[in-house]
């Protein structure tokens, strides 16, 4: 017989056993597997219920060997879009904050407290506007370092760290605002002092020896401030970099 063209033509399900050949018997199927003989199978062992916390470390601790199973790839928190962060600088020696950086704030001010001493026990230097500049400046470069060592001191204690961009920007510009008027201040007492002693020769009638005390405290107040100019700065352009 034919099939007609109305009718699709439908493959038999490979499941189901072929129709018999023309001209032949039925094939019988095939035998099933006839399972051997064993004795009756154990039933499992219930698993015995562990107590929530245990549990959670257990699996806590497997994940952080990496035999965990690993999360879901399509698991998405609250932070997915979120970019990655930026690797933390280190904080230098000197840094705000640290134990370098407080001895630092200290030197300054024991330094600039110095020059002004010195400058002060003379009754006679209010008289040169040099004079009266270096007691202003030294002074200023005095309380902001004792400042600064303040917070430093009170960072050390709760263990906290300076790295915001604010913090390192007002820094940064108090440090080398107050270091400039240190180093102009420091240049022109050398420069009063040396026109004393050396061109007007008056330094008998003058308080020479002090006047030069005076004028290398500050000189070594400036060096003390200037590694604080250079790491602030650093820290300050970092911090906004990465803000």
């Amino acid at each position: 017989m034919f099939l007609r063209h109305s009718h699709p033509v439908v493959h038999p399900d490979p499941a189901a056993p072929a129709p018999a050949a023309q001209g032949q018997g039925p094939v019988a199927p095939a035998p099933a597997a006839v399972p051997q003989a064993q004795g009756p199978v154990a039933p499992a062992p219930a698993a015995v219920p562990q107590p929530q916390g245990q549990g959670q470390a257990a699996a806590a601790a497997a994940q952080a060997q990496g035999q965990g199973p690993a999360p879901a790839a399509g698991a998405q928190g609250p932070n997915a879009n979120a970019p990655p962060p930026g690797v933390q600088m280190v904080d230098p020696r000197g840094a705000p904050g640290t134990r370098w950086g407080l001895a630092a704030r200290l030197a300054q001010a024991l330094l600039a407290a110095a020059a002004v001493a010195f400058m002060a026990s003379t009754d006679d230097f209010r008289t040169l506007t040099a004079f009266r500049l270096l007691v202003a400046a030294e002074s200023l470069q005095c309380l902001w370092s004792l400042a600064l060592a303040a917070v430093d001191i009170y960072a050390l204690l709760v263990k906290s760290s300076f790295r915001t961009a604010c913090a390192t920007t007002i820094y940064s510009t108090g440090d080398w605002v107050t270091g400039a008027l240190s180093f102009a201040a420091a240049s022109g007492s050398a420069a009063m002092t040396t026109l004393i002693n050396n061109d007007l020769l008056l330094c008998s009638e003058n308080h020479c020896p002090t006047y030069m005390a005076a004028t290398a405290m500050a000189f070594l107040s400036w060096f003390a401030i200037a590694p604080s100019c250079v790491i602030n700065l650093w820290a300050a352009v970092y911090s906004v970099q990465r803000a």
